[in-house]
């Protein structure tokens, strides 16, 4: 699947004139930039696997953003001052985000009082968390891989596995892409379902 993002951001308060993010090691080439972020935040992907975070609200989607970008992006944990959109369908506007993160705290509500070995209810209750967080798209970088990790950590909270990237499984990243670009709780509930271990 492609990226076409489109970003609102005249001021160059991301980028620099190249479109390269600005970074903590002052990389100007954007491959090379990948390359040392898929890295970094590998590595903190791992360490949180040892020592997962508890969910509290939705601010530890910050958290969690600050902990898997600290090494890369000095607004690593800080919501976008830029609006965003995807293949013409845009993201949350930006100034709107204090009631998104109202209603994601009411829907991680509900979702704390299901029980544990309801594990139908649990899914279609990550789904809709996970559809909510997308189209939120908090942070300019990162919004994928720092949903995954929420959504994974929440799981765990009542006791299950949930890898929603697993390594060379092509089919699983299609139907997760398909399902939160298109905004399709269902697809998402039965990806879910399906990898809940």
């Amino acid at each position: 699947m492609e990226n076409n993002y489109r970003y609102q951001d005249p001021d160059f308060r991301y980028t620099n004139s190249n479109g390269v993010l600005h970074n903590l090691a002052d990389i100007a080439e954007e491959r090379i930039l990948l390359v040392y972020e898929s890295l970094k935040v590998s590595r903190r992907v791992e360490e949180l696997l040892e020592n997962p975070f508890k969910i509290k609200d939705s601010n530890t989607l910050l958290e969690i953003h600050h902990y898997l970008f600290q090494d890369v992006y000095a607004w690593a944990g800080k919501v976008r001052t830029v609006n965003i959109s995807k293949d013409g369908k845009p993201f949350f506007n930006g100034e709107r985000f204090a009631i998104a993160f109202q209603d994601i705290d009411n829907l991680l509500l509900e979702y704390k009082r299901i029980r544990k070995t309801n594990r139908n209810q649990i899914a279609e209750k990550l789904a809709e968390i996970l559809d909510n967080v997308n189209y939120l798209h908090p942070f300019r970088e990162g919004n994928g891989r720092t949903q995954r990790e929420f959504i994974r950590l929440l799981a765990l909270e009542k006791g299950y596995q949930l890898n929603l990237n697993p390594a060379d499984n092509k089919n699983v990243y299609d139907r997760y892409m398909q399902g939160t670009i298109e905004s399709d709780v269902k697809t998402l509930t039965d990806l879910i379902l399906e990898l809940l271990k």
